[in-house]
């Protein structure tokens, strides 16, 4: 979609609807005097120094939260905007900055990470042992002839050695991309092929809801579909001893590999601009983005948001709950927790296993202050302490919570005073975080200790973070107006490239409508008129938002077209009281239309595929059968119309343009 069909469609919901919420809510004044951005004052001398000296504001930040093998004397290169370069003369190992500065400023003894099993099973790993850890498994990785600039892909699920994994692969300078466990084997061939990865790192199994889920299964499937040749190893951790398929000369435990190993590994000094990872993300067109993040200015960001956004302390236990597949289990599990010294709880389960309160058991079980999670999830256990008030939050100690967040999608008013009021106690502040897999981190959000918060809205821009709203010409438009969001200054954690693909990079981010100069969000938006704060209005290219999870809808029109049975599909999103967003296929097949009980199963069937071809998250809530797609005279399918048929509202539109009107009567009804 153009910048210019976006903001018209951006426009036409937004314009009528500015942010009418009208609760504000102070930051405790305890929470302020103790906050790393204590007060507004505070947060605003900040924007002005970044205001007044761009390039040294972020040159002290830089200095002040990373340490350098060499230090830059460069800030910002913008010589090939937009492919700009942060401290690329500066040389560091993100590895080390996580691990080996814990080790030598007391953090030694102290715990990283608390790992609560799916069972309930508890292992606490001190930064002494994780460094040891990630030694091992480093100098395992080299023994294969992994090296810097290799691009190794892992795919497991919520664990320590996850972790590891991807610390591992940064200490030698291999670029790591992280694959969500839920995906299939379609989606990891793809993204292996893509990366021209030289290994997979895995495990035999995954245990989550009390199932055991195969792993190691799916990537040999992966590997049999042909084009994955460039991997020569794939490293296999045995979580579940479930029995598995073994290539002889090609497969390998992790605990042989690592068995005899010292837990020493010079880390390799990297430029900053050396690509840390690759994480794939959805994007308008059927081919997944491989959206390429650098190393120094990434771990810069990481860092200094742990301490603004989420106000780490000392002595604060850490938990975000999010998988290592998508960017927030990068940023805020794997790299930025670790970069600050902090104690972080990393759960393997899921939310309603064995109970719909184990979130709440958690925090009283380990003493969480700071819990970070997604709407969807928060939404979900509404509706459970609805149904069973005993996994209501009030039958559990929350009394060491002193800060919430929420990450993903825009959280509704309503579920945020829920969480506000029955999680928080009224005692803790909750930063609303606005963040993508390609900003490497936070950009606008409450500060704990600053921002008066309003729920539903993300409120201001981190220091640093020129956001605006604009129009299809790049102009500002005036508060009140929705409009597209963009970044006018490039900033250190963004993405530099899509892996395989600059000139996709260029247009999709960077797009000529806007003068090539403005990094494009994405996202539409509009500006409270009084106090300035941003509320997120939803997508204005062709992705949903499922859950929190991008997922492009031609990617799953083209996995329901792969179907034999299918001639002819197009996905919309739907507004969804849990997930925010749900996929509703339409769907014209090269059979007869069903109807009843025919059309129910071929329904499951195409669910059932979509979760095959793409994985469980792309499968369509709703599935309706038609002869046809509304289609004008010239062959364009009028996704407008059928996002009101899948919202059951009339349609009000001018339809005389369509050459089928009759169609819409017919696709009204689901399966």
């Amino acid at each position: 979609m153009t910048a210019t069909a976006a903001t018209q469609d951006t426009k036409q919901g937004t314009e009528q609807q500015g942010p009418a919420e009208s609760r504000v809510f102070a930051p405790p004044a305890p929470f302020t005097a103790q906050a790393s951005v204590a007060g507004m004052e505070a947060y605003q001398a900040l924007c002005d120094e970044a205001a007044r000296d761009y390039e040294g504001f972020w040159a002290r930040q830089a200095r002040e939260h990373i340490e350098w093998q060499t230090p830059f004397t460069r800030t910002l290169n913008e010589t090939e905007a937009p492919f700009y370069k942060w401290f690329d003369d500066g040389k560091l190992n993100a590895s080390y900055n996580c691990l080996d500065r814990n080790l030598a400023n007391g953090n030694a003894d102290k715990t990283a990470i608390v790992f609560e099993a799916d069972d309930g099973a508890v292992t606490r790993v001190t930064y002494k042992e994780l460094h040891e850890k990630v030694g091992k498994f480093a100098n395992g990785l080299k023994s294969l002839g992994i090296k810097k600039g290799d691009r190794v892909v892992i795919y497991m699920s919520m664990s320590v050695e996850g972790v590891v994994a991807m610390q591992a692969c940064a200490r030698i300078g291999a670029t790591h991309s992280v694959v969500f466990g839920g995906f299939s084997a379609k989606s990891l061939q793809e993204r292996i092929i893509d990366a021209g990865a030289v290994a997979v790192i895995t495990a035999d199994e995954q245990l989550r809801g009390g199932k055991q889920l195969p792993l190691k299964a799916i990537v040999d499937e992966a590997l049999g579909m042909g084009g994955c040749d460039t991997i020569r190893n794939v490293v296999v951790y045995r979580r579940t001893g479930g029995n598995v398929a073994f290539a002889q000369g090609r497969d390998v435990w992790l605990s042989d590999l690592v068995d005899g190993q010292s837990a020493e590994c010079e880390p390799e000094w990297v430029d900053a601009e050396h690509p840390l990872f690759i994480l794939y993300t959805s994007g308008s067109t059927g081919t997944p983005k491989g959206v390429q993040h650098s190393t120094g200015g990434y771990l810069l960001w990481a860092a200094l948001t742990m301490k603004w956004t989420f106000d780490i302390k000392p002595d604060d236990v850490y938990w975000c709950t999010a998988d290592i597949g998508w960017v927030t289990g990068h940023t805020y599990i794997a790299y930025g927790p670790t970069a600050v010294g902090a104690t972080q709880l990393i759960f393997e389960g899921v939310p309603t296993f064995p109970h719909a309160g184990r979130f709440w058991e958690n925090i009283a079980k380990h003493k969480v202050s700071i819990f970070y999670t997604a709407p969807t999830a928060i939404r979900s256990l509404i509706k459970a302490s609805d149904v069973d008030e005993k996994v209501h939050p009030k039958n559990f100690d929350l009394s060491s919570l002193r800060l919430l967040g929420t990450v993903g999608e825009p959280i509704n008013p309503e579920a945020w005073m829920w969480y506000y009021r029955n999680v928080g106690q009224e005692k803790c502040p909750i930063v609303d975080t606005f963040w993508q897999t390609e900003t490497g981190g936070h950009m606008i959000t409450p500060l704990p200790g600053a921002t008066p918060m309003v729920p539903g809205s993300c409120t201001l821009p981190l220091p640093g973070i020129m956001a605006a709203i604009v129009d299809e010409s790049g102009a500002d438009v005036p508060n009140g107006q929705g409009g597209i969001l963009v970044v006018k200054r490039p900033w250190p954690s963004m993405i530099r490239t899509i892996w395989n693909n600059p000139e996709r990079f260029r247009t999709s981010y960077f797009p000529d409508e806007l003068g090539g100069k403005y990094y494009l969000a994405g996202d539409g938006a509009i500006r409270n008129k009084d106090t300035g704060y941003f509320t997120i209005t939803g997508r204005i290219d062709d992705v949903l938002n499922v859950s929190g999870h991008r997922m492009g809808t031609m990617e799953i029109e083209s996995a329901l077209v792969a179907n034999p049975l299918v001639a002819e599909a197009a996905v919309v999103g739907k507004p969804d009281d849990t997930t925010g967003e749900s996929i509703c296929a339409f769907v014209v097949l090269k059979q007869a239309r069903p109807t009843g009980e025919d059309a129910r199963k071929l329904a499951t069937e195409l669910r059932n595929w979509v979760g095959k071809e793409i994985g469980p998250i792309a499968k369509p809530k709703e599935i309706r059968f038609g002869d046809n797609l509304p289609k004008t005279r010239s062959g364009k399918i009028m996704r407008r119309l059928l996002r009101v048929l899948a919202k059951g509202e009339n349609i009000t539109q001018d339809v005389s343009t369509l050459e089928n009107p009759a169609i819409l009567e017919q696709l009204k009804e689901s399966a």
